[in-house]
């Protein structure tokens, strides 16, 4: 079975590679993201490369084998279902569930993943709006709506929130209290610009937030 900081390292790059169209992930990516010295990075790498789960090529970075995709993949449907589990069972709330999955990622089986996953009714994002791997641990979930982020929308267009990328706590908390939630319906009325603010509107009420906020959230939008 693999060791718990492996687990962390084949998600991180697969995470991280995944924004930046499956590009070779750098050490100093690795380091920055994992909190962890560029040289306890480049011991772990070889790490990977000799159990093939990830092949490193010095100064252009790291990639995952087919093997070591398998496994992050493993990974984050574990901790996406688990935050949807905390979410749905004990009622936590969204920006109480990653720390708690962080840890029990490491610790349920896949036979208990698969148990939550089916008891859920195999939910297909999770309270954040990420995509939850399906049990063959080959793909995301296709139907997974496409967006783009709501700092992107014009004036006037109607959107939906269907993600949010940044799941910083205090960026949940904040979300949660202005209404700017998952599932969320309202229309742009002042789109990014020299004040570097966005104005939406949410049914009677208006919120305002900076231009790097609003591109954190992925929206769905409409004429």
């Amino acid at each position: 079975m693999p060791s718990l900081t492996v687990e962390n390292y084949v998600k991180a790059i697969y995470q991280i590679s995944a924004t930046q169209d499956d590009q070779p992930v750098s050490t100093g990516q690795l380091a920055a993201t994992l909190g962890v010295s560029p040289g306890t990075v480049t011991s772990m790498l070889k790490t990977l490369d000799a159990a093939e789960l990830a092949t490193h090529t010095p100064y252009e970075g790291v990639a995952l084998s087919k093997t070591g995709r398998v496994l992050a993949l493993r990974v984050i449907r574990r901790h996406r279902l688990i935050e949807q589990f905390l979410v749905e069972t004990l009622a936590m709330t969204w920006d109480e569930v990653h720390e708690e999955a962080e840890h029990m990622e490491h610790a349920v089986s896949d036979l208990l993943v698969d148990r939550i996953d089916a008891y859920l009714g195999r939910p297909e994002v999770d309270p954040h709006g990420d995509p939850i791997p399906r049990g063959d641990m080959t793909a995301l979930a296709e139907a997974v709506e496409a967006g783009r982020p709501l700092s992107a929308v014009a004036v006037g267009e109607r959107f939906r929130i269907v993600r949010v990328l940044d799941q910083s706590p205090p960026f949940l908390r904040y979300l949660a209290e202005t209404g700017l939630v998952l599932e969320a319906i309202g229309h742009v009325e002042r789109a990014a610009d020299d004040s570097g603010l966005v104005q939406v509107r949410l049914g009677k009420g208006a919120v305002t937030l900076p231009a790097d906020a609003a591109a954190s959230l992925i929206v769905t939008t409409e004429g």
